[in-house]
């Protein structure tokens, strides 16, 4: 199943619980934080292609895929019906925001609250792309608040209501394509749980929103859909096919392997340096001891003393004389000082790093 870390949604989800009602905040939330009014008073609903970004982009998006994906678990046909109880309330409710955005539209300079409305929809591709970055910036509605006080002309204020029967067909249909999108997952939804990175997408449409609000920012002036094409080309870079089933196949060979990976965990380790390993195959009976024996008496005689001496004892209970010969061919001054550094084992140096002269460190130090 799908999973993603998707913050608004995250962040409503603790807050209302359950995927249905989840769904309905998330596509309702345009229309509570004034971010609907404020794009149809900037104009983004004057054309078709403004409309269809729009729709995707703030009624659908990333959180609307991501509820209907990672949290709605229920079968395609009671997930359509609960979207289109939300469109029947959140349809409505956007062609009502369109009757007062002329009346509003009256008291305020649309110059300034269109930069405002840009801001908002910076804010919202931030806070999609991560929680922190969100947490720093103020909420789309103090912005849009914001708006409304810097850009307020009360002289400019019409008493009579002024309705645009085509504006409020242009909202309606806008929250239209935003509950279509959602229809179009649900139906999607057994194909496109495993197969869609959600946080990919996620990333893609935090993308789409900065895009589309360059325009109303007036720092892009194009009319060419790009916002749209950045959320296509998200949408087929965060469809894998293959994903599932390369998962299905990864898991497969982890456990068709068990008898071959028992038969490795069993093989024996070759032993370093020539040392045979201690364990329960060994002798024990045998005591291995290493002496240090290149002191200072013996390299100013020009001696080189045995590198290791072999001590064996038939019976485990067997005393050892310390004070007894170890077998060292050369004598070795006791009050000679020893370099505790200086180990050698019969078969080559076990140090690491860089040795100085004939020396090599102890690994354990």
């Amino acid at each position: 199943m799908s999973v993603s870390q998707h913050p608004i949604a995250l962040q409503l989800e603790r807050r209302v619980g359950g995927a249905t009602r989840l769904l309905a905040t998330v596509m309702a939330l345009p229309l509570v934080d004034g971010i609907f009014v404020a794009l149809i008073l900037a104009g983004t609903l004057d054309t078709a292609v403004g409309m269809l970004e729009t729709g995707l982009l703030i009624f659908g998006g990333s959180a609307t895929l991501a509820v209907i994906l990672a949290e709605m678990d229920n079968s395609p046909r009671e997930m359509i019906g609960s979207i289109l109880l939300i469109g029947a309330v959140v349809v409505p409710l956007a062609a009502l925001q369109a009757v007062f955005a002329l009346t509003i539209e009256s008291v305020l300079d649309m110059v300034v609250f269109e930069r405002f409305a840009g801001l908002v929809i910076l804010a919202i591709a931030a806070q999609t792309a991560s929680s922190k970055i969100g947490e720093l910036l103020p909420s789309p509605g103090v912005i849009i608040a914001l708006g409304l006080v810097a850009s307020l002309q009360p002289n400019g204020l019409v008493i009579e209501l002024l309705i645009d029967p085509e504006l409020i067909a242009r909202a309606a249909a806008t929250a239209g394509i935003g509950v279509a999108f959602a229809l179009l997952v649900a139906l999607t939804a057994p194909q496109l749980r495993g197969n869609v990175d959600l946080d990919r997408f996620r990333f893609g449409s935090s993308v789409a929103l900065g895009v589309l609000a360059l325009p109303i920012l007036g720092l892009l002036e194009t009319d060419a859909p790009i916002a749209l094409a950045v959320l296509v080309v998200a949408g087929l870079l965060a469809y894998d096919p293959d994903a599932e089933s390369a998962d299905e196949t990864l898991l497969g060979e982890d456990h068709a392997g068990d008898g071959g990976a028992a038969t490795n965990r069993g093989e024996p380790i070759d032993p370093a340096g020539g040392v045979a390993p201690i364990g329960d195959n060994a002798d024990s009976g045998v005591s291995v001891i290493s002496a240090v024996t290149d002191g200072a008496a013996g390299r100013g005689a020009g001696q080189s003393a045995p590198e290791t001496t072999v001590m064996a004892a038939a019976d485990p209970d067997t005393e050892v004389d310390p004070d007894a010969e170890v077998g060292l061919d050369a004598e070795v001054d006791p009050d000679a000082e020893v370099d505790p550094e200086e180990v050698r084992i019969e078969g080559g140096d076990v140090g690491y790093g860089s040795p100085s002269e004939d020396r090599s460190q102890a690994p354990w130090l």
